[in-house]
């Protein structure tokens, strides 16, 4: 086995704690919480906040970016939202939201100081061009306190896997919520999950179906996602740290009860 190979292997094995712990705030009571102390509407900060790193995108735009959601979302929740919270300040509100769900949720996590400087030291070998929402939070400021930066490092990873992952939906010919119908952890019932409408759901549905090689795309850039989170760990880490790495996201998910 390469290494490259070995690397692609761990990028399959981490994606699930980071996907899982590097979102989980922003569902979370402590971003409903910094949501009502800011005077945004609720269920408004995850779409103001994550997409302001960019500054003040247009509601169209950010549907584009998010990818998963239903336009007519962001026509409806980010014009007021924007309205109401300028860019920086709606950037530290949701910086603040997943310090806080880090503070109540990693805080006893064994030492995550070291576990936020390997997956930065990851973050900051990967390019960043052409993957927007990953190279905002990539430049972000970053928390000071250890269990604070873990939560933030896990989100940012979390970016760059996604936008990677679309990269190569796109190249593989299928949109997002193709793939969310390919996914066996996704489905129908995930687009109900995020916005869209039964009829709509349906359509997306019965319309992913009939893509050729449907479910063979999704998994061929599952892989290629995989390859490529793969060579950036390859390349920022040692092989020694990349074992580190893999048992201590592996201690964070049986902790986490991922």
């Amino acid at each position: 086995m390469t290494t490259i190979e070995g690397a692609a292997g761990l990028a399959s094995r981490i994606r699930p704690v980071v996907q899982v712990l590097g979102g989980r705030f922003m569902t979370s009571p402590e971003l409903a919480e910094v949501e009502a102390e800011v005077g945004l509407p609720p269920r408004s900060l995850y779409v103001r906040g994550r997409s302001a790193v960019l500054g003040d995108v247009p509601p169209k735009a950010a549907a584009e970016l998010f990818g998963i959601f239903p336009h007519w979302l962001f026509d409806f929740v980010l014009p007021a939202a924007t309205a109401a919270l300028d860019a920086p300040a709606a950037v530290r509100a949701y910086a603040e939201s997943s310090a806080r769900w880090s503070r109540v949720t990693l805080s006893a996590a064994p030492e995550p100081g070291r576990l936020a400087e390997l997956l930065f030291r990851v973050v900051d070998a990967a390019d960043a061009s052409g993957l927007a929402l990953f190279a905002g939070w990539k430049n972000a400021e970053r928390p000071a306190g250890d269990v604070e930066r873990l939560g933030f490092a896990l989100m940012v990873f979390r970016e760059l896997r996604g936008g990677l992952h679309f990269a190569a939906l796109r190249a593989l010919g299928l949109s997002v919520p193709e793939a969310v119908i390919a996914d066996p952890e996704g489905g129908r019932a995930r687009l109900l999950r995020t916005a869209w409408p039964e009829d709509a759901a349906d359509e997306l549905a019965a319309a992913a179906e009939r893509k050729p090689d449907l479910r063979d795309r999704w998994r061929r850039a599952e892989a290629l996602t995989d390859d490529r989170i793969g060579e950036v760990l390859a390349s920022a880490l040692t092989e020694p740290e990349r074992a580190e790495l893999d048992r201590r996201l592996a201690d964070l998910a049986a902790f986490a009860q991922v």
